[in-house]
């Protein structure tokens, strides 16, 4: 599974990478996280607003950071 957070570095942002990494540490998931900061990267997945959690190039979430439960809904 791969799992890209895109965001600039704000706290939300920031946030979210903190909440998906303790999800994927609950549900024992082996997947790759990278955090993707470059604007012209996160505009390519169409998103306008951040922090946004893209799984396996599917946008999932955006424009707020999702509770870790929700994160782990996402994810299954």
């Amino acid at each position: 599974m791969e799992i890209r957070i895109l965001g600039t570095g704000c706290p939300k942002c920031k946030k979210l990478e903190e909440e998906t990494r303790h999800a994927v540490a609950e549900l024992g998931l082996d997947c790759n996280i990278e955090k993707v900061t470059e604007l012209k990267d996160i505009m390519s997945y169409g998103v306008m607003i951040t922090p946004a959690l893209v799984v396996d190039g599917e946008v999932r979430a955006a424009g707020k950071v999702p509770t870790r439960e929700d994160i782990k809904k996402l994810l299954a």
